[in-house]
């Protein structure tokens, strides 16, 4: 308070707050200067505890700048998430070490980063379930990523290695066929070497 204005009448503040909240309209920052809390002495009669800002009980406002354009990305998210999710499931390649097994691992970080992206979104536009689904996704993606990665560094029974040995190929390649040179043997009926 300055020196040479009368103080505030609180109650005929929080009276006109009560109104604009009754009648809907009005954002706090649209030509009224609302105050945060009454004063800790209290005093002053006739507002309830709610609208002093006493913390009885309401319904928590949306954020302004919510619209429904914001929940309906929050939900395309989620689903193109959720969709590569349930699609790397089904991954064609062999995953078992070198390059194809990095690709692998780049694939479940952007279903990571999916689940992310759309547990902040859904998390601004207070969208509850979108966020429970969102945080399911990325948990999903940690065990996606577990269930390569811990063999890898030593923490599960069995062991795999990160890149392949020398002579063994990524994934299966079939034999190439060379012609047989003069001084060889004669080709015997045994498989060659490398067929599956």
């Amino acid at each position: 308070m300055t020196p040479g204005q009368p103080p505030r009448d609180w109650d005929k503040e929080l009276a006109q707050i009560d109104k604009l909240i009754a009648s809907g309209g009005g954002s706090p920052g649209a030509g009224t200067q609302v105050p945060a809390r009454a004063p800790a002495g209290g005093g002053g009669g006739g507002a309830s505890p709610a609208a002093r800002g006493g913390g009885g009980g309401g319904a928590v406002a949306a954020p302004p700048g919510v619209s429904r354009h914001a929940a309906l990305f929050t939900w395309l998210r989620l689903l193109l998430g959720l969709a590569v999710g349930v699609g790397i499931t089904q991954w064609p390649y062999a995953r078992g070490c070198g390059v194809l097994l990095f690709g692998y691992l780049g694939a479940v970080a952007g279903v990571i980063v999916a689940g992310l992206w759309s547990a902040i979104s859904s998390w601004r536009t207070r969208s509850a379930l979108a966020h429970a689904l969102s945080l399911g996704l990325v948990f999903w993606g940690a065990v996606l990523g577990a269930r390569e990665v811990l063999p890898r560094v030593g923490y599960a029974r069995t062991s795999a290695t990160w890149f392949c040995p020398a002579g063994r190929p990524a994934a299966p390649v079939p034999p190439a066929r060379t012609p047989a040179a003069p001084s060889q043997a004669p080709a015997t009926s045994a498989k060659p070497q490398g067929a599956f």
